[in-house]
């Protein structure tokens, strides 16, 4: 499996940038230089961020996000980037 997270990454299963390996094996967010915990879908060369926005739902019952833009950091959280 590849060192480097994805460029694009996307919690949602109908987004086309989804991938549930990755997902799985764990992809943390830099933004900004702040962790965040709540990226629902990521770019790194467009350098964007979606965060939900809360616990609002739209009408499909998606959560609710807020698009910025900034320096994207990923990476994976594996025991090694813990020390």
């Amino acid at each position: 499996m590849s060192e480097t997270p994805p460029d694009r990454l996307a919690a949602n299963p109908n987004s086309p940038f989804y991938d549930e390996a990755m997902l799985e094996r764990g992809v943390g967010i830099r933004f900004k230089g702040v962790e965040k915990t709540n990226v629902e879908e990521y770019c790194v060369s467009e350098g964007w961020v979606r965060l939900s926005a809360g616990k609002t739902l739209d009408r499909a019952g998606n959560p609710m996000t807020v698009k910025l833009k900034g320096p994207v950091e990923p990476y994976f959280k594996d025991k090694t980037d813990a020390a």
